[in-house]
């Protein structure tokens, strides 16, 4: 942390929940709990609910009501909980992050508006969405910038904002050149930055973390072999952190550019966390192999959801 960054209120590694269905593709609130367990038992600083990495666009508004009702209930204030709540409609991203709050998140995260590959929306709209949602809140607002919203989001403009807009404090940097960002993010925002943050599976963490990242949301699968990574960096052992992260690259990167959401389910359900690794359609299932080569991987590391259940 730089001497121009802020304290963070939170910090370390908020793992993507993913969204537990049975072999129906219906929600399975008991195995949605049991994931949670595991995920808190394995060391997570907080969690993160309803992102994509938790199938939140094959998810009706009905269920997202049941499950943020559920998980911040069965949680308890154990950690810290980020939930989701983008959308497109600055109203009804707003109407989804007063609930949210109401019912205990400690943070919202939020993509800028888009629609597609072509619905967009300029500076002057993303400064009013933001400016809006902050007003209508009074927890932090974490911005995710990644790639599937195709919406430029200059570091100059996320750093005015940050500056500006009072909840505007968070975010979590998935763009090509991570690092460069971050970087470029956190001497343009100063102490505005409180919480510049990695994401895409921590692919990128270790060059993240060198830029100036203090938080990480990664997939749920293995929070006790990323954490240690995370905590041995912040406490300025970035040797212990380079050598951790060098041994459990290969996973991160299987998870990342052979698996995608599915792996910590199909880590999850190998394990005996969870009964049914199932995916809505049209998403398709891992193939067999692929999902050999995840296991493969992670048995050297012997990461603790393969021994929970």
């Amino acid at each position: 942390m730089t001497e121009t960054q802020t304290r963070p209120r939170y910090r370390g590694v908020f793992p993507v929940v993913p969204t537990i269905f049975d072999e129906s593709g219906r929600l399975d609130l008991d195995g949605q709990c049991r994931a949670v367990d595991f995920m808190i038992d394995a060391g997570s600083d907080g969690l993160c609910l309803l992102a994509n990495f938790s199938e939140q666009f094959v998810l009706g508004d009905d269920e997202r009501e049941i499950l943020m009702k559920r998980m911040l209930e069965h949680v308890a204030g154990r950690v810290p909980v980020i939930v989701t709540t983008s959308h497109f409609s600055t109203d009804i991203c707003i109407e989804r992050s007063r609930r949210a709050e109401a019912m205990g998140a400690a943070m919202v995260m939020v993509m800028p508006p888009y629609h597609g590959a072509t619905i967009r929306v300029g500076a002057a709209g993303l400064w009013d969405f933001f400016r809006r949602l902050s007003d209508a809140i009074r927890i932090p607002v974490m911005i995710q910038d990644a790639p599937v919203a195709g919406t430029p989001l200059p570091a100059e403009l996320l750093a005015q904002m940050a500056r500006e807009i009072a909840q505007i404090a968070y975010f979590k940097i998935e763009t090509p050149q991570a690092a460069a960002k971050l970087r470029s993010l956190i001497e343009l925002g100063g102490a505005a930055i409180e919480g510049p943050w990695d994401g895409e599976e921590a692919i990128t963490l270790l060059a993240d973390l060198d830029a100036g990242a203090t938080g990480a949301m990664t997939g749920g699968g293995y929070p006790d072999l990323i954490g240690p990574i995370v905590h041995a960096y912040l406490a300025g052992r970035r040797d212990e952190a380079v050598a951790g992260y060098e041994r459990i690259l290969p996973l991160i990167n299987y998870e990342n550019r052979q698996c995608g959401l599915i792996a910590a389910k199909a880590l999850m359900r190998e394990g005996g966390v969870i009964r049914s690794e199932a995916v809505r359609h049209p998403l398709a299932p891992l193939h067999p192999a692929t999902r050999d080569g995840l296991l493969d991987i992670a048995r050297r590391l012997d990461p603790l959801v393969l021994r929970w259940g």
